[in-house]
């Protein structure tokens, strides 16, 4: 059995029915099947990725650092002093999440450039066939949602009750409806910027891949700037402006 029959088997193992005689329901809506889509899969493979490289990178630590590690500790070293900029206080808070979402993103938005290592090259199957799950809007989505509930309770936990309602009123209490329209246009807006992008570089992709014949190297070229340049823009984009609405709902705990 090669790759692509074992792909096709386990994507029809994955919908996984329940057995005869049990009834689950949820909120009064029955559950037949739990089914697990491409997107879910992959980003799976994302954080199987980071998480082995995680436990790799920070197994026998040296006193002098040598080797990955003094890439890893300059990594760290200014993930930190970007949170204690932004953060103030609360960086050991926010930081580590700053962190994640920015490496989960930048290896979710790159991963297709393994399709021709994994698959095509050597199974002789078209490139570029690893979708990046940040092309599925649902993907971008729960990121835009985990955004904004954390400025939410961040800036609650930051102010309080009478402090957090005191900001929506600010400058004046004719700004309220507009403050509050802000927790659905700012994580509406981060989810389609990043869905757009990372979407729209996959289908001109797919428009390369399906032209007359053409020298290797131009999609290779075109993958290496959609796939790694573009990918690590979109999620430098994403990150800076989820630490910027974060900062903003924290801004009293700054120290300086």
């Amino acid at each position: 059995m090669d790759i692509t029959e074992a792909l096709g088997t386990f994507k029809t193992l994955i919908a996984i029915p329940f057995p005869e005689g049990v009834s689950i329901s949820f909120f009064g809506v029955p559950i037949t099947a739990f089914t697990i889509n491409e997107s879910v899969l992959v980003s799976w493979v994302v954080m199987g990725i980071l998480i082995i490289a995680s436990v790799l990178l920070t197994r026998n630590l040296q006193a002098v650092p040598r080797g990955p590690q003094v890439i890893l500790e300059a990594l760290i070293g200014f993930l930190d002093s970007f949170s204690r900029e932004r953060f103030g206080k609360r960086s050991q808070v926010y930081g580590p999440y700053i962190g994640t979402i920015f490496l989960f993103l930048f290896l979710a938005n790159s991963i297709p450039m393994i399709s021709p290592l994994a698959i095509g090259v050597l199974h002789g199957e078209p490139p570029f066939t690893i979708k990046p799950p940040t092309r599925d809007i649902n993907v971008t989505a729960a990121f835009a949602v985990m955004t904004i509930l954390i400025v939410l309770i961040g800036g609650l936990r930051a102010k309080g009750i009478r402090g957090w309602c005191k900001q929506l009123c600010s400058p004046t209490p004719m700004m309220l409806p507009f403050n509050l329209l802000e927790y659905v246009i700012r994580p509406l807006s981060l989810c389609l910027r990043l869905f757009g992008n990372i979407l729209g570089g996959f289908i001109i992709m797919l428009l390369v891949e399906g032209a007359l014949p053409i020298p290797v190297v131009i999609p290779a070229f075109l993958s290496l700037y959609f796939d790694v340049f573009d990918g690590l823009i979109q999620a430098v984009v994403f990150t800076f402006l989820t630490s910027l609405f974060v900062a903003e709902a924290v801004a009293e705990e700054h120290t300086g």
